[in-house]
């Protein structure tokens, strides 16, 4: 997932039109885990690594500490991921032939200069 969108979010939708490569999901979506707060899927976001220099969801986001750096979608967080998942905290999309897209199935691209302390902390994007 690499990024994970808080309770401070105000649902105000600047986030999602952003996303290159639409992992944001609005308060209103079935597959939304959270109540009144958007959420990103951790299966389909990218850091925007390939497309800019900060997630392009936290530039624009007018709301401080509602977008935060989560764990990378990468085989080494495959359990915590389906324990979110198992938790409610994640709702992984689930193929109908490969099953759930965990880290194991399909990992995603990560910034590689934000450091474990700074994703374990969930400190805000662009404070790194």
């Amino acid at each position: 997932m690499a990024v994970m969108i808080t309770e401070e979010c105000i649902s105000c939708e600047a986030c999602a039109p952003e996303c290159p490569v639409a992992a944001i999901l609005d308060e209103s979506n079935e597959k939304n885990p959270k109540d009144g707060v958007f959420y990103v899927k951790p299966e389909s976001c990218v850091e925007c690594v390939g497309h800019a220099d900060l997630p392009r969801c936290a530039e624009a986001c007018p709301t401080e500490g509602a977008i935060v750096w989560d764990m990378p979608y990468t085989m080494d967080f495959n359990d915590y991921y389906k324990n979110g998942n198992e938790s409610g905290a994640y709702k992984i999309r689930e193929h109908k032939k490969k099953g759930l897209m965990l880290p194991e199935i399909k990992s995603q691209s990560f910034n590689e200069a934000i450091t474990m302390d700074t994703r374990t902390a969930h400190a805000n994007v662009g404070e790194f």
